[in-house]
């Protein structure tokens, strides 16, 4: 198995929870099982197999976001290769 690396930008995420990244880079290392950095606003997963595979960690991403009640508020997109972004949704304006 080769070594992988997927980076979460998370510059666009914040919340009420304080230390939310920090947060985010514990579930990510409880979820996947890899080896989890922080460098300011990015979050990095090193690892090998499926647990690394960009789906399974958009899908460990949405369900960090459930958790803290966030999917009102942020998205999940893919960024470039191996990068996914957490992104703030637009509010639409209600008349």
């Amino acid at each position: 198995m080769k070594m992988v690396e997927m980076k979460v930008d998370a510059s666009e995420l914040k919340g009420d929870e304080k230390k939310l990244i920090e947060k985010l880079a514990d579930f990510l290392k409880e979820k996947t099982g890899g080896d989890v950095t922080t460098a300011s606003e990015v979050v990095t997963v090193k690892g090998e197999g499926e647990g690394l595979s960009k789906k399974y960690v958009r899908i460990t991403l949405k369900k960090f976001l459930h958790k803290y009640e966030l999917t009102e508020s942020f998205r999940v997109i893919g960024n470039e290769e191996n990068t996914l972004k957490i992104k703030q949704r637009k509010l639409e304006e209600e008349d």
